[in-house]
């Protein structure tokens, strides 16, 4: 079987439709054109034969051959810098914006195009280039047809893909299309790749020179007013740029990651779909919009949750949605993929949306709470009704059992972070009373609160560990703990949490600063190092935590990209990627080193 590249090897392109993955070999193994969880075109990623569009020097990885990448500063075009010894080539890659698209234009009306320029720097460099589509996620193999103006259309079921470039003579094979030419220093060609639908609106025709230059500008522009005042501000803003990159722009969602069945562990079976917008992470993400994106963004993500909520019934609230509110995410297998290093299942879909989650209508009133002055004194019709929903949920469904933050696949449990997070549920329903109108019962739901909290205090707390564990009654410690301070139910210095906080370091970190979620966890996850982060901050412990956060964002790739979580043993990167909660976790941490109690 063909070696696939590291995760790590993958650069990030996205047209806030859209995303795509860019290996150091210049192989764009994964891209999904119609959105985020559509289905793809080149599908590499997951099985050799899923497709692909390769474009490098001829003997990539020869001896005498580097390198070097980077992204125009404040955007996700990605420039590669090919060394050989023959010469030096860049090849430089991005999915198109809307021409002319500005500020918050950027991905309401993406063409879904992909742009490669190759530009000679030194020498005489030959290149190859090898198109290879497989839509459908390696279903289906085009039919290749050249067109007078030089493109070459590929045809297959849904999908109608057009190839253009036109100082290069391509020719059509039968099921791809292969050229071999070379590139002086000084010479720029320019080639782009651009989806339509078959019944429907043909592939937009642009210049891909002029395109790539305007793209840049767009992201230039939409970054460009929105200035973060913190500490690390050259690792929180790439990352806010890559939260801007995994945001659906037409509803405001933000995909949870670019990717589906990325292992976990090579050759495992934990392996999920991410490309769908959670609940879950809601307040985390809300937070690090706010600090350095943008509160425009924070707050068309939280009309969408609002919009895809609905009106609350005794169903559950679901833990994730579609990037346009669609709530039935059934999951099945892809069968004709052959997985990420021969890790299966490939799935498509999400079935974790079936699950009780009793944390998740916490994560929305915790959000609901940051923008309460954004939100007007007196609620209006649907936001109450959310409000008054969500609040009454937990007050009926709090002391069942449920399936945790983590998304267990093996029963319920009273999970502490779901607990703590029905108390935040109740706490913010008290303070925001006086905004809900005459169906409020402030002292009703402060006694449930102080229950909860009781409970909590009671039932998470293992005396013999030291610590709050996982789950009540639990002697199995879990990450998922460090929440406790982040969400305020007790502060970073009390000795409880305090001893918790050692307790999880010396169990469950690693002297590279990375946390696993449990004693089992074959990782470390990004995100919990993190919280670990920020937990040291909050105690006051301002050095440790600035040594924890360097360790951590060290393990980001060549051009800051995280994946879920770090291979304890070669320090690979693991998990569907780039992964937004690693992103929101280093922006919140970096903020929380800057202004310890701000939030």
């Amino acid at each position: 079987m063909e070696q696939q590249p590291a995760i790590s090897d993958y650069g990030f392109l996205s047209d806030s439709r859209s995303g795509a993955l860019v290996g150091k070999d210049g192989s764009i193994d994964w891209w999904c054109p119609p959105r985020f969880d559509g289905a793809s075109v080149f599908g590499r990623l997951l099985d050799p034969r899923g497709g692909h569009f390769r474009l490098a020097p001829v003997g990539v990885g020869g001896q005498g051959y580097r390198v070097e990448r980077s992204y125009r500063p404040d955007t996700l075009v990605l420039r590669t810098v090919h060394h050989t010894p023959h010469g030096s080539v860049a090849v430089t890659d991005a999915l198109a914006a809307e021409f002319g698209a500005r500020a918050h234009e950027l991905g309401i009306r993406s063409p879904a195009v992909l742009i490669r320029v190759v530009e000679g720097l030194s020498g005489r460099v030959r290149m190859a280039l090898d198109f290879a589509p497989r839509p459908e996620y390696g279903l289906l193999t085009p039919y290749l047809h050249e067109q007078p103006d030089g493109g070459i259309v590929a045809a297959a079921g849904p999908v109608t893909l057009l190839l253009r470039c036109a100082e290069l003579p391509l020719r059509a094979g039968r099921d791809r299309v292969t050229h071999e030419f070379e590139v002086s220093a000084g010479q720029v060609i320019g080639m782009d790749v651009a989806y339509g639908t078959t019944y429907g609106a043909p592939p937009a025709r642009l210049d891909p020179v002029a395109a790539l230059a305007d793209t840049a500008l767009a992201w230039e522009a939409y970054r460009e007013p929105h200035q973060y005042p913190g500490r690390y501000p050259e690792l929180v803003r790439p990352s806010a740029t890559v939260l801007t990159g995994l945001t659906y722009a037409r509803s405001g969602a933000i995909t949870a990651a670019l990717t589906t069945s990325l292992p976990e562990q090579i050759g495992g079976d934990r392996n999920y779909d991410y490309r769908f917008a959670w609940l879950r992470d809601f307040s985390m993400t809300m937070r690090a919009l706010w600090v350095a994106a943008c509160p425009h963004e924070a707050s068309r993500l939280f009309a969408w949750v609002s919009r895809s909520i609905g009106r609350i019934g005794d169903e559950p609230v679901p833990v994730l949605f579609g990037l346009e509110g669609e709530r039935d995410l059934t999951e099945h297998d892809c069968e004709q993929l052959s997985g990420y290093a021969g890790s299966r299942p490939v799935r498509l879909g999400n079935d974790a949306w079936k699950q009780r989650q009793l944390d998740v209508p916490g994560e929305v009133m915790s959000a609901v709470w940051r923008l309460r002055d954004y939100l007007g004194g007196t609620f209006d019709g649907e936001l109450r009704e959310m409000v008054l929903g969500l609040t009454e949920q937990v007050a009926s469904t709090w002391h069942l059992p449920d399936r945790g933050m983590w998304e267990a696949r093996d029963g319920d449990k009273h999970y502490l972070s779901s607990k703590v997070l029905c108390w935040l549920t109740m706490d913010r329903a008290v303070r925001l009373a006086d905004r809900l109108g005459e169906r409020a019962e402030p002292d009703r739901w402060a006694r449930i609160r102080d229950e909860i909290r009781g409970e909590v205090l009671r039932q998470g707390w293992n005396e013999r560990l030291g610590a709050f564990t996982g789950a009540f009654g639990s002697v199995e410690l879990d990450a998922s703990a460090l929440f406790l301070p982040v969400v305020h139910f007790l502060p970073a210095d009390d000795p409880r949490m305090r001893s918790t906080i050692e307790v999880v370091e010396r169990e469950l970190g690693t002297d590279d600063g990375l946390v696993r979620r449990w004693s089992t966890d074959p990782a470390g996850f990004v995100l919990c190092s993190f919280w670990l982060v920020e937990c040291l901050a909050m105690a006051g412990e301002r050095s440790r935590a600035e040594a924890l956060f360097e360790r951590v964002v060290g393990q980001a790739n060549d051009v800051g990209l995280f994946s879920e979580q770090i291979d304890l043993s070669t320090g690979a990167q693991l998990g569907n990627t780039p992964q937004a909660l690693s992103h929101i976790g280093l922006i919140n941490a970096a903020w929380r080193l800057t202004e310890p109690y701000s939030f």
